[in-house]
């Protein structure tokens, strides 16, 4: 009997659920929806973030109302960070007090992603006390979105996280976060260590990162090899991408066995067909013949034969420039400007770090305000671009070589040798 009583206390004491008939239709189609996840949390009654839940979901529902969104900016941060907390103040704080203040920390994650179930617990932990515990893993950029906390427990969460190891991450006019894929730690396609490329060059600009001052915003994603696990090409401004440089290993015992079990007019509808440059052929003896310079790397016809088709010996990685989303000019894919660098020598990943500074260099240096990498490499050209790199002109930048009915990619080496002949007899001529 006193156990109904105080229930009854309880639930008489909690706020009023706020209706929403238009958010209940998001949970009627066939996929799993966050509003299901939001009234979760609204409904752990025995959490102090309940509340806020609660008018968030009500605020929401106002803004489906209404056809319009009732969020602002301001200024909130830690001691010492220029970046990393995303401010959210409403605009109808007096409606939805509980939630008129929705900070959102953007903190970086583990490069390649690789946690453990006590550290996921530990920050699930430090989020419900300080926060709504309304955890994304993860935003665009990598960051772990910590979102739903008022102005004054934003310094107690970061202290709290920070203490187990974890720091801001990007936000504003700087560097972003950066993403890798979990590489070689799992993966037999990976190409280059994705996790010290990682540290590597955030460790160097991290800088950059809590104290934003670049015109916009620059990412670098990092994936081991041309499947592109963290969709680096189309969304960084500096995609690392693996490769290898020689030619690609063929274990045909592995081959027949896979011919003998799929079928051969499988296997010729769904990996020799497939191939976009016709590099592949199937012999009579259902051994496999690569013509390895046609080779893209799309890495289509190793992920349906990894046991007998992997990477060269002699890999590395590849860099694209200016990905980005739709903003000024639409939306980019990266524009090769390095065909192949090692990753192996200390003196190679000395000449990795040094690139890597060079590009925010350059960024900074030329970029104008809220300009992305790619519309200022589409403004000033790709030749000027290279040329404040110090990069000579590569026939791999040409973006549709073996598919262009016009060029002969036998010739390439060829072309290449006369451009730069011509180059340096201008030279030569200029300082006559």
């Amino acid at each position: 009997m006193a156990d109904e009583q105080e229930t009854t206390e309880k639930s008489t004491d909690a706020p009023a659920q706020h209706p929403t008939p238009l958010l209940d239709q998001l949970e009627t189609g066939p996929w799993p929806s966050y509003v299901t996840g939001l009234k979760r949390l609204r409904d752990s009654k025995d959490k102090q973030y309940a509340p806020m839940m609660n008018d968030l979901l009500g605020q929401l529902e106002h803004s489906f109302t209404e056809r319009l969104g009732f969020w602002k900016g301001g200024a909130v941060g830690v001691f010492g960070y220029g970046g990393g907390v995303i401010p959210r103040f409403s605009e109808v704080g007096d409606k939805f007090p509980a939630s008129k203040e929705f900070h959102t920390l953007r903190v970086m994650p583990p490069a390649g992603y690789h946690y453990s179930t006590e550290f996921l617990r530990k920050i699930c932990d430090i989020w419900e006390q300080h926060g709504s515990g309304l955890i994304a893993l993860h935003g665009q950029s990598g960051d772990i979105m910590f979102q739903g906390c008022s102005t004054e427990n934003v310094q107690k969460a970061f202290d709290a996280l920070n203490e187990i190891g974890l720091d801001l991450g990007g936000a504003g006019p700087g560097l972003r976060s950066s993403t890798s894929c979990v590489g070689h730690a799992r993966c037999e396609m990976s190409c280059y260590d994705e996790v010290r490329a990682h540290r590597t060059v955030i460790n160097r600009l991290l800088d950059e990162m809590h104290r934003p001052g670049l015109p916009y915003k620059f990412k670098f994603k990092f994936s081991g090899c041309g499947n592109d696990c963290t969709n680096s090409v189309a969304r960084s401004d500096c995609a690392v991408i693996g490769t290898w440089r020689d030619d690609m290993k063929v274990d045909q015992t592995e081959v027949k066995a896979y011919v003998a079990k799929a079928g051969r007019k499988y296997t010729i509808d769904h990996v020799i067909a497939m191939c976009p440059t016709r590099a592949l052929s199937l012999n009579d003896d259902d051994t496999l013949e690569v013509d390895n310079r046609a080779c893209v790397r799309c890495m289509h016809c190793l992920n349906v034969m990894p046991k007998a088709l992997s990477p060269g010996d002699e890999r590395g990685c590849s860099f694209l420039i200016g990905g980005k989303s739709a903003l000024k000019t639409g939306a980019m894919m990266g524009v090769m400007v390095v065909p192949f660098m090692r990753l192996e020598t200390d003196e190679d990943w000395a000449k990795f770090e040094a690139f890597a500074v060079k590009l925010i260099e350059c960024f900074a240096d030329n970029a104008l305000e809220h300009e992305r990498m790619g519309e200022m490499l589409d403004r000033i050209g790709l030749p000027a671009f290279l040329e404040m790199l110090g990069l000579d002109v590569d026939p791999n930048m040409v973006i549709h070589p073996r598919t262009s009915s016009y060029v002969r990619t036998d010739d390439f080496t060829d072309e290449a040798n006369k451009y730069f002949e011509r180059k340096k007899k201008a030279a030569v001529d200029a300082a006559e």
